[in-house]
């Protein structure tokens, strides 16, 4: 029996290969960059021939570190930044457009005409998403539309769609030579197409959205073999697919009702796992599959989506220079006691869960001569708890659980100063396992799942362990006044951007 597992974890800035023993544990793990894309105000793109060139790298590298060959692995799961859409010729492999990123804020005004009829919540209850321009329906169309050809292409069969886990495993199976058009439920779920009842693609959006049947992938569950793998993998069977916030929430064996996991990244993106019952948003939350492994029933989760926590970070390094390295954040921030009185709210492409503003936009608040770099490095830090904090009340709301503990993933969990104030200001323990980046991890489970490399949820539960524990130390009168100011600086954000509608 083969000893590994491999997953391929492409992300919003990077790709990733992490290969793992039984035991949950990293064996080797190489991560490559990729370009981001900024062709005018609010457009992000990536190049998908890069990030499958980068996919390709991090694979034979990783096998390298690890000196294993892929004869060594039992299978190889994929998770993916989701929402991205990529469009392609199903004959030459080649886009034909970049991808068209999950920030990316173009399609504002074709959500606000399709908001026209039913308001932002006209498409809800069939796939428990709100109109907006993150998810990945509105962007097949905007290609379709704005790419000579493309639409009849899209007709006649000749084009495919996929998010980036569809695009990565087309390619990982051969491509033009018999590549697997395929998708799981928790990507399917982010295009604003398929259907939460039937899990399959919704004939009446399509026709809404104007998006041909014919491009669209086929819909799997989460852990099952799709098919071998061609190159570095030839033979490798392909057995997992996670969306990168669902594969967290497997990774950190969020098995049970009422269990959720907050993952920092670029993004926030917190789930709780509500069990078999499918459960509907009254507080601005998605509802989203969770997993589903193999014939199983789906698991589902109530998600809330922060857009903007650790790219705040990078705009403090990238835009301002008052950083030169993301960690310096944490040693700024740790120069004074408090955010003297000042709120940064990063609404920079509107803000996401539980509000859905895409009118919104960035402010910062208080400002008086008093203020000075480290405080605006500690308002930084304190923006990503706060939206944390907001997506907890929602989630409790809903749900009806009071969480007893949050636990965490991602790379801002290693920054102590913001972990003890996430405490504070939610007033429940934070948990950091032993494996942080239990996104790749969750993608490693889903396909040792379907291959019989573990044998149920139990023996992945039994791997996970605690790293860190932080407790909340802030007073509730304390708590309570910073999240009233908070609270105040997120109305300064509302209405920016003009004539919108129903809050698109």
């Amino acid at each position: 029996m083969a000893k590994h597992i491999a997953a391929i974890d492409q992300g919003t800035t990077s790709t990733r290969c992490m290969i793992f023993d039984h035991g949950g544990n990293v064996i080797a793990s190489d991560q490559r960059e990729h370009g981001q894309i900024f062709p005018q105000s609010g457009w992000v793109e990536h190049d998908p021939l890069e990030i499958w060139q980068r996919a390709q790298s991090v694979v034979v590298a990783a096998l390298e570190k690890a000196q294993l060959n892929r004869t060594d692995l039992a299978a190889v799961g994929i998770t993916n930044q989701r929402e991205t859409a990529v469009v392609w010729d199903r004959k030459t492999g080649e886009p034909v457009y970049n991808a068209i990123v999950w920030q990316d804020t173009r399609t504002d005004q074709l959500i606000r005409r399709l908001a026209r009829d039913g308001g932002q919540d006209r498409f809800r209850a069939k796939v428990g998403l709100p109109l907006a321009t993150y998810f990945s329906g509105p962007k097949i169309r905007w290609i379709l539309d704005n790419v000579a050809g493309a639409r009849e292409r899209a007709e006649a069969g000749d084009l495919l769609f996929g998010n980036i886990d569809t695009w990565l495993i087309w390619n990982l199976t051969g491509g033009v030579d018999g590549g697997v058009h395929v998708t799981d439920i928790s990507n399917a779920s982010r295009t604003m197409l398929m259907n939460l009842e039937t899990l399959d693609w919704d004939a009446e959006i399509m026709e809404v959205m104007g998006v041909p049947r014919a491009m669209l992938p086929e819909i799997r569950s989460s852990s099952e073999v799709y098919g071998e793998c061609r190159g570095a993998l030839q033979g490798v069977p392909l057995a997992g697919d996670l969306g990168d916030q669902q594969a967290a929430t497997v990774g950190q064996t969020c098995f049970e009702v009422g269990e959720s996991k907050n993952t920092y990244g670029t993004g926030n993106f917190m789930l709780i796992n509500t069990g078999e019952k499918l459960v509907h948003s009254k507080s601005g939350l998605l509802t989203t599959p969770a997993y589903k492994f193999g014939d199983n029933p789906t698991v589902w989760a109530l998600e809330g989506s922060i857009a903007v926590t650790g790219s705040l970070v990078q705009w403090l390094r990238d835009n301002l220079n008052l950083i030169s390295s993301a960690p310096e954040v944490e040693d700024l921030a740790r120069k004074v006691d408090d955010n003297g009185g000042m709120f940064i709210v990063p609404a920079f492409s509107g803000l996401f869960a539980p509000y859905w503003r895409s009118d919104a936009r960035g402010v910062m608040v208080g400002l008086t001569r008093y203020i000075n770099k480290n405080h605006i490095a500690r308002a930084a830090l304190e923006a990503t708890a706060y939206q944390t904090r907001e997506v907890l009340d929602a989630m409790q709301q809903d749900s009806g659980v009071e969480l007893k503990e949050l636990k965490v993933d991602g790379g801002m969990v290693y920054n102590d100063l913001l972990m003890q104030f996430q405490a504070d200001i939610l007033g429940v323990p934070v948990v950091r396992p032993k494996v942080a980046e239990t996104t790749a991890l969750g993608a490693a489970y889903a396909a040792g799942l379907a291959t019989g490399y573990w044998k149920n949820t139990d023996d992945m539960r039994a791997n996970w362990a605690m790293d860190k524990r932080w407790e909340p130390r802030m007073s509730e009168d304390q708590r309570e006044a910073l999240y009233a100011g908070w609270k105040k600086a997120v109305t300064r954000t509302f209405d920016w951007l003009e004539s919108t509608q129903n809050g698109v």
